[in-house]
């Protein structure tokens, strides 16, 4: 980590709620560290694969 990638998270903190968070971390992590996330989180990993996979993200029942 560097201080960019620290002053960038302070950035984040204030803008997003943790599972979004969450979420564009999986999106982005390499193997290694997604299979850490997903070991750590694996219903939030559940759900990023089924709304990336859902049209427009939105699971059945949901509504708009």
């Amino acid at each position: 980590m560097s201080l960019y990638d620290y002053q960038q998270s302070k950035d984040l903190a204030y803008n997003n709620e943790f599972y979004a968070l969450l979420m564009a971390a999986m999106r982005e992590a390499d193997d290694d560290n997604l299979i850490k996330l997903y070991s750590a989180f694996p219903e939030t990993f559940t759900e990023l694969q089924a709304r990336y996979n859902a049209p427009g993200g939105q699971l059945e029942g949901e509504s708009t």
